[in-house]
């Protein structure tokens, strides 16, 4: 489909100039479309992104100039997905209520499905920094609230040696997940209240400290990615964009409402937007000096 064709998305190209960064001229495609619910975009260093389609167990793959295929069914209900520094798939899967690891010979390996004893809740979003630390936040949403075995909502750290720890222990539910381009700085969202919570990360990736970057969110935080300047990238109503200070610099906007996002491609610089049945490709570089 032709970027004049994406029509769910506002516009081909969305001009606005804020805080010395241009937004202008974000071209969108329409990559993958016909699917129930997608989740999860993370893309792989060996050329192609990986999505979830979380009612129909799918886990998809989309190469540029193919059509997307099937990576992986029976996918347990997947929702966020993460590649770590040597290329392996990490999976937050919903309905066995666990993370796992998709080996480089393809092997599945769990890595995280109890803390102290009881199983997690529903594992929703998994962000990895440059020297493998994992983090992922563990949520419970309609019918998953009737099997919890954890009397909270958490925020756990997969560390690349060591055991599994909780970062943040919470009443209400944390969903999209995404560290600072250094590391230093972990964004947690949450559905309930709407904000998005800034961590302040030490060396051995243990919160140190933590404020409310954003407050009241026009519609429900999902997913979130961060580019190279540090702008967080969160997709709730439509994707809205924020400075590494909190202030929000421009929206894109969909028409089905947005729940992920994730930047891919060899620059770096294609935005992947996960909206319901479809899948975006945004050029965010498309006003830069040739």
């Amino acid at each position: 489909m032709t970027r004049a064709a994406a029509g769910c998305l506002a516009a081909g190209t969305l001009a606005a100039a804020l805080a010395g960064q241009d937004f202008a001229l974000f071209h969108t495609d329409l990559v993958a479309k016909g699917h129930v619910f997608t989740q999860g975009p993370a893309w792989s260093r060996q050329g192609f992104l990986i999505f979830s389609d979380t009612p129909s167990d799918k886990l998809l793959q989309w190469t540029p100039g193919r059509e997307p295929a099937v990576f992986r069914e029976d996918a347990h209900g997947p929702c966020g997905n993460a590649f770590d520094s040597e290329g392996r798939l990490y999976t937050c899967e919903s309905r066995t209520r666990r993370v796992t690891r998709t080996e480089k010979d393809g092997a599945v390996t769990v890595v995280a499905d109890r803390w102290e004893g009881k199983r997690l809740n529903a594992p929703a979003q998994i962000a990895i920094s440059r020297n493998d630390h994992a983090y992922f936040t563990d949520p419970a949403f309609a019918s998953q609230s009737a099997h919890r075995e954890l009397d909270f909502y958490g925020v756990y750290h997969l560390p690349p040696h060591g055991a599994m720890k909780l970062l943040v222990r919470l009443s209400t539910r944390p969903t999209g997940i995404a560290l600072s381009p250094n590391g230093r700085v972990l964004y947690v969202a949450n559905a309930d209240e709407r904000t998005v919570t800034a961590y302040e990360l030490d060396r051995a990736g243990d919160v140190t400290g933590q404020r409310v970057l954003v407050s009241s969110i026009d519609g429900v935080p999902g997913g979130m990615s961060t580019d190279e300047k540090g702008n967080l990238y969160l997709a709730a109503k439509g994707v809205a964009i924020y400075s590494p200070e909190g202030k929000l610099l421009h929206t894109i906007p969909t028409h089905e409402g947005a729940s992920n996002c994730a930047f891919g491609e060899a620059d770096g610089k294609s935005l992947f937007i996960t909206a319901r049945a479809n899948v975006y490709r945004v050029r965010t570089d498309a006003n830069e000096e040739k």
